[in-house]
């Protein structure tokens, strides 16, 4: 996982100034900590957070987090089954939203650095992605331990209280999705009797 994360986190662009001063960031902590990836990392580390959004970039599952009592993305710590960041958001975002079929836009959208009240007060370096759910009318499942509630919301008018870093990672999933399902086809109709 350590080597796929510095990799993909060099090779990526970062959409400004400040994302690209965050990027470099993080590859200096990966490049300073083998155990980077771990929760056991004291010195802070990665994590995996991903923007569930519909096919056109309109709505967001968002999650009223349990302990932190404030609606945000899907996601959290990386496992040892994770072979990637990437990976680990789309189980993340599995395993909290219910929703099967979900798919993972290419590389991150955004990086976020905040410091938790868990794991002894640690700093979680959040690498954040666009994931598109195939079926937005699926039914959601909460995660009880994880979440006190879940739900669709319209990308504009997102629930209170929440937090700039999960409006910015919204607005960068939305945009992400809407690209995407510009340059794809529609798809053809099923001809009749089939």
């Amino acid at each position: 996982m350590h080597g796929r994360a510095r990799a993909e986190l060099a090779a990526w662009n970062a959409p400004d100034p400040d994302q690209d001063r965050l990027r470099r960031s993080y590859l200096e902590h990966l490049d300073r900590h083998p155990d980077a990836c771990s929760r056991t990392c004291a010195a802070g580390h990665l994590t995996a957070s991903a923007a569930v959004v519909d096919p056109g970039g309109t709505r967001v599952v968002l999650t009223l987090h349990r302990k932190i009592g404030k609606w945000l993305q899907t996601g959290g710590h990386c496992e040892d089954g994770d072979a990637s960041l990437g990976g680990a958001a789309l189980r993340e975002a599995a395993e909290e939203s219910g929703l099967a079929g979900l798919r993972l836009l290419p590389g991150p959208v955004r990086l976020d650095r905040h410091r938790v009240g868990c794991c002894g007060g640690t700093w979680h370096l959040d690498v954040q992605y666009a994931v598109v759910a195939a079926d937005p009318a699926a039914a959601l499942s909460i995660d009880a331990a994880e979440s006190a509630d879940l739900g669709w919301f319209a990308v504009e008018d997102l629930p209170e209280p929440s937090d700039e870093a999960c409006r910015l990672l919204v607005g960068a999933a939305a945009r992400a999705a809407r690209r995407v399902s510009e340059r794809e086809p529609a798809p053809l109709p099923r001809p009749f009797g089939r």
